[in-house]
């Protein structure tokens, strides 16, 4: 087919669009599959939805890989064929899923593909081709830097809480991303990466520093990883009153990272942290492996036998919400390190707690997790957040350059500046042109009110 309507004059271009549009069909149809199987499964199996959005992700490479081959060999790699196939994967890769957009899913693919204990069980050679066919689907994303903020804050978890199962795979595609998109999109990322290499040095001299000096040795094993604010999401702080035990050891990390520099100040940040903590029950001691928050709020039942919400709250210093989570995960969960009167599955200001005694398991060695926080919210407020700045600063970029324009040609430029990172919606330009306009960067002519002028 494709040999015989070359001959004829412009006779490529009807076999062209009946191929994007056979391809979108297809595309389509495997958004709605997902989306149905999504739909379908209970809320408790949330496990079974993530698996089905690995799968999907899946479909979607199998089905590129099928048709890339076919404009390569079955259309000789023909440029119409070429950009039939780019603008019909666009129509169906920029549509989410069950509540999650395609960036997210690609991101969330990558994390399950890169972190230890993947169910995929993927040799070497097949992460890495499936990383590079990611890194390809990306291209026909719009939102590039909602992907970018779901990707980073998945590798922060795999980086901080050594989930990640290969060094070498994390640099590698972070490699593939720069060449795609350029080393402004990956340089915070290269970062982290490059923070958690330093802080293996500092860990390593923060122990000869102890061992140097016995009187400082704060009696426990203390591991702290220093990260550079820019890169790293951002994280909650609280002043949370900790045990004396991990004051001691803030004190000796402080004193020890004062003698390795003068300019820099630490920000603490404890939500983040991990504790494995010695439990007595009365039928044997049990290894708890803890956040720091639910540490702090354990290590109360030293000097007490029985605390009511209220005093637990004033003697943490946290919020309400977040005393409730605490709790909620050592009273109320599978490991019921604590007993809570009156007996019931929510926490409420009236109640009171003590240390259960009682409590057993047949592993001497027990990790308790906290109920998971869904940071989708956040990071598309994050997102929105920053592109905000990129449109502010895109607008600034073209007007100080031409210092008189048209709106129409104001948009245009800029939507054509920032379309590599994502696409930006016109009234949102419009909001901006508006508040630059009260900030004074810009002002309206006074002949022509669809005219701008830059102010120096």
């Amino acid at each position: 087919m494709y040999r015989l309507f070359s001959k004829i004059t412009r006779g490529l271009e009807p076999i062209s669009n009946m191929f994007k549009t056979h391809v979108t069909n297809e595309g389509t149809a495997l958004v709605k599959q997902a989306e149905d199987s999504a739909n379908n499964k209970k809320p408790e199996k949330k496990e079974m939805v993530g698996m089905q959005e690995q799968v999907f992700v899946w479909k979607i490479i199998e089905l590129h890989d099928k048709y890339v081959a076919y404009v390569t060999d079955c259309f000789q790699g023909h440029t119409l064929f070429h950009k039939a196939l780019k603008e019909a994967f666009e129509v169906f890769c920029n549509k989410g899923v069950s509540g999650s957009s395609s960036a997210e899913l690609l991101a969330t693919f990558c994390d399950n593909i890169l972190k230890k204990g993947c169910s995929e069980k993927l040799s070497d050679e097949a992460i890495e081709d499936a990383l590079e066919k990611v890194v390809r689907l990306l291209a026909y994303i719009s939102d590039k830097d909602l992907f970018a903020e779901f990707y980073r804050k998945k590798l922060a978890r795999r980086l901080l809480f050594d989930k990640s199962a290969n060094d070498e795979h994390e640099r590698s595609i972070l490699t593939k991303l720069k060449q795609q998109c350029g080393g402004q999109f990956t340089s915070k990322m290269e970062g982290m990466v490059t923070d958690l290499t330093v802080a293996r040095d500092h860990q390593t001299k923060f122990e000869e520093f102890v061992a140097d000096h016995p009187e400082s040795n704060p009696g426990v094993d203390l591991a702290v990883t220093v990260l550079t604010t820019g890169f790293w999401p951002t994280y909650k702080t609280f002043d949370i009153n900790l045990p004396s035990e991990m004051v001691k050891c803030v004190e000796v990390f402080k004193e020890f990272y004062a003698t390795r520099t003068k300019h820099r100040k630490l920000t603490w940040i404890y939500s983040l942290g991990t504790c494995n903590i010695s439990a007595k029950f009365d039928a044997k001691t049990i290894e708890l492996i803890v956040t720091t928050y639910q540490a702090a709020l354990l290590l109360l039942f030293n000097g007490s036998t029985k605390l009511s919400y209220s005093e637990i709250v004033t003697q943490l210093n946290l919020s309400d919400d977040d005393v409730v989570r605490l709790l909620h995960s050592l009273s109320c969960a599978k490991y019921k390190i604590l007993s809570k009167e009156p007996a019931g599955r929510t926490i409420s200001p009236n109640d009171s707690f003590e240390f259960n005694s009682k409590f057993t398991d047949r592993m001497r060695r027990i990790k308790i997790p906290l109920p998971p926080v869904d940071e989708k919210k956040k990071v598309v407020e994050d997102v929105d957040k920053d592109r905000r700045y990129a449109i502010d600063a895109s607008i600034v970029r073209i007007m100080k350059s031409r210092k008189v324009m048209a709106h129409t040609q104001l948009v245009a430029e800029c939507v054509e500046q920032l379309s590599r990172m994502f696409k930006p919606d016109f009234k949102a330009i419009k909001k901006r042109i508006e508040d630059l306009i009260t900030r004074d960067y810009l002002e309206r002519d006074k002949d022509n009110a669809n005219t701008y002028r830059y102010l120096a």
